[in-house]
């Protein structure tokens, strides 16, 4: 009964493998909506839980710039010389230990009809029972009359990179209700979860209601065939000799990168994550996500132990955003989350100036963006 129970929670919410998931869900707040808590100690460095998100998409200008990615889990699909290659614009790039890139091309699959890319059977299956029967555009594929394909114009002409959200995200929600998946879900998401004090969710209208709000929950995705190479090399054992020259090597790549591209390394795209939508920001947080298998599975690791009953908090924010001002920090989040933090850190630093530098005072000045009284304190309902 216990391996039916682990297997039936495993495919309704997404938590991928047999990873032990020692955290639950609470309402916090009217205010700051729900939580997600320990239930027992959690140690630092620890995987807390890895997750499949209930659905994903590369963004449309990084698939339009050729960021080849599987087009249902976001497995980069370039091989790491390949990808570096495209990256510094140098036909010519030679990588060493060409042996520890893991990209394995003789398994990647197109979809017979639209000749999408997966990176092996399993992911075009996946996406076909899930999706993609609905949203395959055929040989319409390069068509720019096709609706889907007029659908994504219309969205890159008015969202430009970097970006945050791809309407297909939407468009694979919508087609996985068409596709008649989502009451498959709703049972086992019961069978799994059903708690009497939230019977409301568990209701066909409140689980499509559930399902929805996920939408404001978008959490993003970036792979790299690249990084997963350089991770490699790190582990490599070598005289120390090697170890400086590859390390040198490494250094040049990035910056010749740097000068040809920029800021995009990687295949980017965004998921919708039960759990981690759960989980509220905080300044100063405990836990952190990442990709480290180069797909879409998402990992939350502790950066700190973490007592039974203690919430769970990431950080929306990037570790340089992390350490400007208090004002500075509130800005980013109205802009792109829609709340008021009130972390720890946040309260603690209440009583200073809402000004940072003086930079960025004439910016906001030039901006004219008041402070919004109306905004909640956390949005993390799913």
């Amino acid at each position: 009964m216990a391996a039916s129970m682990c297997d039936v929670f495993s495919f309704c919410v997404g938590v991928a493998g047999p990873a032990r998931v020692a955290v639950e869900v609470r309402f916090v707040s009217s205010a700051k909506g729900k939580g997600l808590f320990a239930t027992q100690l959690i140690r630092k460095g620890e995987t807390i839980f890895v997750e499949r998100p209930l659905v994903a998409a590369q963004f449309l200008w990084n698939a339009l710039y050729r960021y080849r990615a599987c087009d249902h889990c976001l497995r980069a699909l370039e091989k790491a010389e390949e990808n570096a290659q495209r990256l510094t614009g140098n036909p010519g790039q030679v990588l060493p230990h060409p042996e520890l890139c893991t990209v394995r091309q003789d398994l990647h699959q197109s979809c017979p009809h639209c000749q999408v890319t997966y990176c092996s059977a399993e992911c075009r299956l996946a996406a076909a029972e899930q999706y993609h029967q609905i949203l395959c555009p055929g040989p319409s594929q390069d068509d720019p009359a096709h609706p889907l394909n007029k659908l994504q114009e219309a969205w890159r002409s008015v969202h430009y990179p970097p970006e945050t959200a791809s309407i297909m995200l939407m468009a694979r929600m919508v087609a996985t209700v068409k596709q008649g998946q989502l009451e498959l879900l709703r049972r086992l998401f019961t069978e799994a979860l059903y708690e009497e004090a939230l019977s409301q969710w568990f209701t066909p209208d409140g689980f499509r209601s559930l399902f929805a709000l996920v939408g404001t929950n978008g959490q993003g995705i970036g792979t790299s065939s690249l990084s997963q190479w350089v991770h490699a090399c790190d582990a490599l054992e070598l005289k120390p000799q090697d170890r400086e020259q590859l390390d040198a090597f490494i250094d040049q790549l990035y910056k010749d990168i740097e000068a040809a591209t920029g800021e995009f390394l990687n295949c980017e795209g965004s998921g919708l994550f039960v759990l981690q939508s759960c989980c509220n920001h905080s300044c100063v947080p405990n836990a952190e996500t990442s990709f480290p298998e180069n797909n879409f599975l998402l990992h939350v690791t502790a950066l700190e132990d973490i007592k039974p009953g203690e919430e769970i908090c990431i950080s929306y924010l990037d570790c340089c955003q992390r350490e400007r001002s208090r004002h500075s920090r509130h800005k980013i989040l109205r802009e792109n989350y829609l709340f008021v933090c009130s972390c720890p850190k946040c309260l603690a630093e209440a009583d200073e100036p809402n000004m940072t530098s003086e930079e960025e005072e004439e910016e906001e000045e030039e901006e004219g963006e008041p402070e919004d009284a109306e905004l909640g304190d956390e949005m993390t309902d799913v």
